[in-house]
């Protein structure tokens, strides 16, 4: 991408961010050594978060695969997507349809320096990238246009990034946007931390204290407002690893849904 060089000089090392602490968390290589200090501290009051991490992430490899599977949608718009790691959203989708298309949206300068590794594709599909930050939904929605076809159904996930969004209703109106732009048939996916756990919390707390961009828990009631209007897929709104599990595994502080749009 031709603004890679560009990305790289914007990075800032000396602070710590969301997008690579969580990539450190998951086992990536990512980030940088004031990153890898905020995850150890905060793994120091919740040594299950690395586990939680990749546990999360499971959740968006089933809920793709049910999309380009199950329910036969041919493009995904993925809000806040953070590092590439393994299992992204293009990967999967075209493993199911090779014909899916897929538009990435972050802002983190990170990032956009390895969108390259983002931009494949298989030749029957597409795969695009967006620099944009989610709280502008109108440009999110107007850059996605130029591949995706908005006459067609279109998964659109924000994966563990609301909760970056500290107003309930900013966030609703966020999503609302990005919605009202779909067309009947599409649906939406989101998963975010909750603050039913005070071991949670606390690790949030950390968190927030150090890095550059906060995260907002919210209740599995709050989160459920995001989906408002829409037609809640089985089994609804629930920790995330018992959203169609394929292995039998812990509930963690994480919740996620995904509703149709009538």
């Amino acid at each position: 991408m031709a603004n890679n060089e560009q990305a790289i000089l914007k990075l800032d090392t000396g602070t710590p961010h969301t997008a690579r602490i969580w990539n450190y968390l998951m086992g990536g290589k990512d980030n940088f050594a004031v990153d890898r200090e905020v995850g150890d501290q905060v793994l120091e009051g919740q040594p299950a978060l690395a586990e939680n991490a990749r546990l999360g992430r499971a959740f968006l490899v089933r809920v793709v695969r049910y999309l380009a599977g199950d329910a036969g949608v041919r493009q995904f718009l993925d809000i806040g997507t953070g590092l590439p790691t393994a299992n992204n959203t293009h990967e999967v989708a075209q493993s199911v349809a090779p014909e899916s298309r897929i538009v990435y949206v972050d802002n983190d300068p990170l990032v956009l320096a390895h969108a390259r590794a983002l931009l494949t594709s298989s030749a029957e599909g597409a795969t695009d990238y967006v620099d944009a930050d989610m709280h502008d939904a109108g440009f999110v929605v107007q850059e996605a246009a130029r591949t995706l076809d908005f006459s067609k159904p279109v998964a659109v996930l924000f994966m563990g990034v609301l909760g970056h969004i500290e107003v309930d209703a900013a966030a609703q109106a966020v999503v609302r946007t990005v919605m009202d732009a779909m067309p009947s048939g599409s649906y939406l996916a989101v998963r975010d931390g909750t603050d039913i756990s005070p071991e949670v919390v606390e690790a949030a707390r950390i968190w927030n204290r150090s890095a550059a961009l906060p995260y907002h828990l919210r209740s599995p009631e709050r989160l459920a407002v995001f989906f408002d209007g829409l037609e809640l897929v089985e089994p609804g709104l629930v920790t995330a690893t018992k959203w169609r599990p394929d292995l039998d595994v812990h509930e963690i502080d994480q919740f996620g849904a995904v509703g149709r749009k009538p």
